[in-house]
């Protein structure tokens, strides 16, 4: 039976652990809080889960709440007029093919926690340095870092050529509010493109209370939108969320006029740089590190990958450790099962790129014409679930224009 050790109890690392887990390897699991600490702070990501992530996650019966989550059947693409506030030019929905789901990881990592004990793994709780991966590499046949803190991701070198920014794109912004105001519950993500200032995204999200909608602002750094420095409460950044959507997404800002933050813990921020590193990372023993997740691959959360490239990437390495069999997992190894993930994972950090800079003309027209034609808005939609199905005509001209046409002339 080997031992594998995985640093880090998010998606990636709780569901690869009780994948190996059910498959008869003795796992160890290394975090630095409890589940109740996890359950009781603050708010980690929107975690928008499209179906192929879900998949992975039913494959290991992981998907405890598919009853209780709102459904999110559609996504709902705005963008705004570059000189008139709060007027829409580019304005249409497309229909998801499968449902997805966002639920709070303060509910769904303890609860994934209290099964991974369940199933015999050992999960210690533990501030891990990197002086402590010596030990643990001694004392396994794998060790797996599954965490996108810098002071273990950076262990990994930075890969300059898949790696185009060297600073942060957008400030975050995210809360979650109950009892939301609006015609009917939403049953969709709303995505909102203010140009020349950020993104604005609500969805419907489960969490402690039950169903809720989750708020995220991406601001360019010094941009109009960059209005939440020093504010002292979370009602404060709430206040400040008002008044933003109400000049420049009135319609938005309508749905909030009377919601509540869910609890105390229900607003973050922060900005981070998109970065892919390397897959192995030697420590002054000779050991092996295995990157896996946001520690490889950090996308900024602009289409929503992030939580989805986690699942994928667990679901991946666990088909290639069982089918590596007793065979020592050498770098080779490591290179190999990361190059294969990454075949699929340049898709979407492509994209996630991509929409953090100006979208040029032809994209603009892309977008545009999705509100005359159904077919390519259902299919701009669905590639959130399969972001390799943009390329190449969402990120050449000619390919764009040449599908465009054939558009047209149906």
């Amino acid at each position: 039976m080997k031992h594998i050790t995985i640093v880090g109890a998010g998606q990636s690392g709780l569901q690869l652990g009780i994948g190996l887990l059910q498959n008869g390897y003795r796992v160890t699991l290394v975090t630095d809080r409890t589940g109740e600490q996890i359950a009781n702070g603050p708010v980690m990501s929107t975690q928008c889960m499209f179906h192929s992530a879900l998949e992975s996650e039913r494959a290991l019966a992981l998907n405890h709440w598919e009853q209780q989550c709102p459904k999110i059947e559609a996504i709902n693409l705005c963008v705004t007029h570059p000189e008139s506030l709060g007027e829409k030019v580019i304005n249409w929905r497309g229909g998801l093919s499968h449902f997805a789901l966002s639920v709070d990881q303060r509910i769904k990592f303890p609860n994934w926690m209290d099964k991974f004990e369940e199933l015999g793994g050992e999960l210690v709780v533990k501030r891990t340095q990197p002086s402590d991966l010596d030990q643990l590499g001694e004392q396994s046949d794998l060790l797996i870092l599954a965490t996108g803190k810098a002071e273990l991701a950076n262990l990994f070198e930075r890969d300059s050529l898949r790696s185009p920014f060297e600073r942060p794109q957008r400030k975050l912004v995210l809360l979650y509010l109950q009892n939301p105001q609006g015609d009917k519950p939403l049953d969709n993500v709303s995505f909102n493109v203010i140009p020349g200032a950020g993104e604005f995204f609500i969805m419907p999200a489960l969490s402690h209370n039950g169903a809720c909608e989750a708020m995220l602002f991406e601001v360019i750094p010094d941009g109009p939108l960059d209005r939440f420095e020093g504010l002292e409460s979370n009602e404060q950044v709430l206040e400040k969320a008002r008044s933003v959507l109400n000049t420049y997404l009135p319609w938005e800002a309508q749905r909030i006029e009377q919601a509540v933050l869910t609890d105390d813990n229900a607003v973050i921020s922060g900005s981070f740089v998109p970065t892919v590193r390397k897959p192995v990372a030697k420590l002054a023993s000779g050991k092996l590190v295995f990157g896996l997740g946001d520690t490889l691959c950090l996308n900024d959360p602009i289409t929503g990958q992030g939580a989805n490239n986690a699942a994928k990437a667990a679901q991946l390495y666990l088909e290639r450790i069982i089918s590596h069999g007793q065979q020592a997992f050498d770098e080779q190894w490591m290179t190999e099962t990361f190059e294969q993930f990454w075949q699929y994972a340049q898709w979407p950090t492509t994209w996630s790129n991509m929409m953090l800079t100006p979208p040029p003309e032809f994209v603009l027209n892309l977008l545009g014409a999705a509100g005359q034609y159904p077919k390519l808005a259902n299919r701009i939609v669905n590639a959130f679930d399969d972001p390799a199905d943009l390329f190449p005509w969402f990120s050449h001209e000619e390919h764009a224009n040449a599908y465009l046409a054939e558009l047209s002339a149906v």
